[in-house]
């Protein structure tokens, strides 16, 4: 009874920290595929949000596959916490401190494929925060994986701006989520070290 009990209380606080990574996490993806669509006219602008999307949802459904694996690895659990601990200086300069660049994205407009691959490319170097962290929480535990996955996307999608405003408005969201990203990065690099020493 109590090793059940023990493995939903694991389960419970491995939910609460994917939530909350999820929610600092989310919103970048989000935001670039709107500052692209905005390039173009209503009718191109909503067949590049479904493409965008479409491209990040699988991009990262294959980036979470690789990482799972890969931090099964001895070794590679040690690199995923210190980047994960980088991410988490990044975030604490551009989220809690509020020094995020609001740049604004040189797309060409003269095509639709282009516009896509614009986006895709920013989907590829920002869809490895988020699954790292959320692959690194899960630990192992396939349905909460799946469900940080299921999260991540359904907020890139609906909820972006309403999440970047929360955070703007309400620190602590930052704080928790920032929170959430080092014990994942900390736990990783303890699991190795403790292995290798």
């Amino acid at each position: 009874y109590f090793k059940q009990s023990n493995q939903m209380t694991e389960e419970f606080i491995i939910l609460i920290q994917i939530i909350f990574i999820d929610l600092i996490l989310a919103g970048d993806n989000a935001i670039i595929i709107g500052m692209v669509a905005s390039k173009f006219d209503q009718d191109k602008r909503k067949k590049i949000i479904f493409f965008g999307i479409g491209a990040a949802v699988i991009l990262r459904i294959l980036f979470t596959l690789i990482t799972t694996y890969l931090l099964m690895i001895t070794g590679l659990r040690l690199i995923g916490g210190i980047l994960l601990l980088y991410i988490c200086y990044k975030l604490y300069v551009d989220v809690i401190k509020g020094q995020i660049e609001k740049k604004d994205i040189k797309v060409d407009n003269s095509s639709f494929g282009k516009a896509i691959f614009t986006i895709i490319m920013a989907d590829v170097t920002m869809s490895l925060d988020n699954v790292l962290s959320v692959a690194g929480a899960a630990k192992g535990h396939f349905v909460l994986l799946i469900f940080g996955l299921a999260l991540s996307i359904a907020l890139m999608a609906f909820a972006a701006n309403l999440i970047a405003k929360w955070i703007e408005k309400y620190k602590w969201i930052g704080w928790l989520g920032l929170l959430a990203i080092l014990l994942v990065a900390i736990d990783l690099i303890y699991t190795d070290l403790k292995l290798i020493l």
